[in-house]
């Protein structure tokens, strides 16, 4: 499958709309668009297998070229649009890629980089900087039919590097014939087909939403896309679009649930069939929460960009195994120890996948044997266990673990039970050094009112938590910021807050 053929069957049916402005994109034009924008990759020397970087929010033009390059069978790399130089440069110069496509409104970083692309085609939307050609221009004179030699390409993306430089994550391209059938997962799990509205309110460069996106425009399931997630704006557009999919994360629920009752309830919710969600683990109470209020729809699942392996729970199954993110559907779980060792029922260990899927770390030998039991088995840093039944509960990340006087603290607890209190908008909680116990749990909290920031509300909050877990696992101090570092897809940058607490400390 393949969007030429709904292009075909029906030129009007409408693939994409970008929820703020309303335009509205058809998948003639869609076909149209990529077309061009492959014979322009062919046109300049592309070849199969080639790599191309995109630099853009989340704009109209973005499925077009990115749709151009998965039917020239290139590596497609889109870069967070809030990296700056530095950073941008890094991914486009390791994923060597041959073209970068930007947008005028990220001209401030774009521009710096041009003395470091050289010999890289640029290319540059809606205006044009010195340095940078026109896409529009570019395509404008290409063909809008098929290439000679279409074929399946792929995203090679990057993960979020708040440990060091991100990983760039490669896997083999499909020797299929582009748009051979292949099997429908969203399909067979979720009931989305050409007749569903999938509701898109992250970033399209990350994984979860450029992949759930180009596998709805694959299958004629027509997408809304909002430039920027607002949790109003987001209940207004599922009634507004009469949305029935859509992939969420935890802190789009919390934020949502926070609305006041009259501004929440105000929005007919109805149409949802579905609602997905992954990226990270859900508060308990949370979701709970969001069953009472959206029904049983809720779908949950736990991978990665690495694509090694696939758990998923439905809302039936979690209300009788609460906090797990399911059962393996395509590999195989194996928890183990330090050393590597297998581990019991409900030992809490490193998660690993085996015999799910490949990948690499591109360009990076070192970093593809750190993710690999000597089983061959892959794993992307979780700690978790599995119970009698083979449901999976993640713990923590490896990395964030807290010793406290030889004591293991995993800190997403007491972060679960802080954020569930009404005064707090978002949390995090990681170790920061003491000299007797080599670590103590701190957490930095955004209130829902700087007003409230002050020694009553922490005082107020160590008590909450404690009121729910052992007090060691919980805070011993807390200090407020106006803004947490969390990226729009939900995942949150706890290294940077770490790292801040840990110089200052010498």
């Amino acid at each position: 499958m393949h969007p030429g053929l709904f292009a075909e069957k029906d030129p009007d049916k409408i693939a994409y709309v970008m929820a703020e402005s309303g335009l509205t994109v058809t998948y003639g034009e869609l076909e149209a668009r990529a077309n061009q924008g492959a014979h322009l990759f062919r046109a300049l020397g592309l070849e199969r297998g080639d790599h191309i970087a995109i630099l853009l929010e989340n704009h109209p033009r973005f499925f077009q070229i990115v749709w151009a390059a998965q039917r020239a069978g290139l590596y497609y790399t889109a870069i967070s649009w809030r990296l700056q130089e530095e950073e941008v440069a890094y991914i486009v110069g390791n994923c060597e890629a041959k073209l970068f496509v930007t947008s005028h409104a990220r001209r401030d970083v774009a521009g710096r980089l041009v003395p470091r692309l050289d010999g890289v085609h640029r290319f540059m939307l809606d205006d044009t900087i010195d340095g940078f050609q026109s896409w529009e221009a570019a395509i404008a004179d290409q063909p809008q039919t098929m290439i000679d030699d279409p074929a399946e390409g792929a995203p090679m993306l990057y993960s979020s590097g708040t440990t060091g430089y991100p990983k760039g994550i490669k896997k083999a391209l499909s020797e299929e014939p582009y748009g051979a059938p292949t099997l429908n997962v969203f399909g067979m799990l979720w009931q989305m087909d050409e007749h569903s509205t999938y509701l898109s309110p992250a970033p399209l460069y990350h994984s979860a939403p450029l992949n759930f996106t180009m596998s709805c425009l694959r299958n004629g399931t027509r997408v809304v896309v909002m430039e920027h997630f607002n949790e109003v704006e987001a209940l207004r557009t599922i009634e507004k679009y009469q949305v029935t999919h859509g992939q969420w994360v935890p802190t789009m629920f919390v934020r949502m649930l926070k609305l006041p009752d009259e501004e929440r309830l105000r929005y007919d919710t109805s149409s949802m069939i579905c609602a997905v969600h992954a990226a990270a683990p859900c508060p308990i109470p949370i979701k709970e929460q969001m069953i009472d209020w959206w029904g049983p729809i809720l779908f949950e699942y736990y991978a990665g960009t690495e694509a090694n392996g696939f758990t998923h729970i439905s809302s039936p199954e979690w209300l009788t195994h609460k906090g797990s993110v399911g059962r393996p559907l395509n590999c195989e779980v194996h928890i183990c120890d330090d050393e590597g060792a297998e581990l019991t029922v409900g030992e809490p260990g490193t998660v690993y996948f085996g015999k799910g899927g490949e990948f690499e770390y591109y360009n990076d030998a070192e970093k593809t044997r750190g993710s690999r039991h000597p089983q061959g088995w892959s794993t992307l840093g979780d700690v978790g266990y599995v119970d009698e039944e083979g449901y999976l509960y993640l713990t923590d990340r490896k990395n964030f673990m807290i010793i406290s006087g030889g004591v293991n603290i995993y800190p997403q607890e007491a972060e679960n039970i802080l954020i569930t209190h009404d005064a707090v908008t978002d949390v995090a909680v990681f170790g920061v050094p003491n000299a007797e116990f080599g670590e103590e749990v701190k957490a930095v909290v955004q209130p829902r009112d700087m007003g409230l920031a002050g020694p009553e509300l922490e005082h107020e909050l160590m008590e909450f938590c404690r009121s729910h877990l052992s007090h060691i696992k919980c805070p011993r101090s807390i200090d407020f910021r106006a803004e947490l570092p969390r990226h729009p897809t939900g995942k949150l940058y706890k290294r940077l807050l770490k790292d801040e607490y840990w110089q200052q400390q010498g």
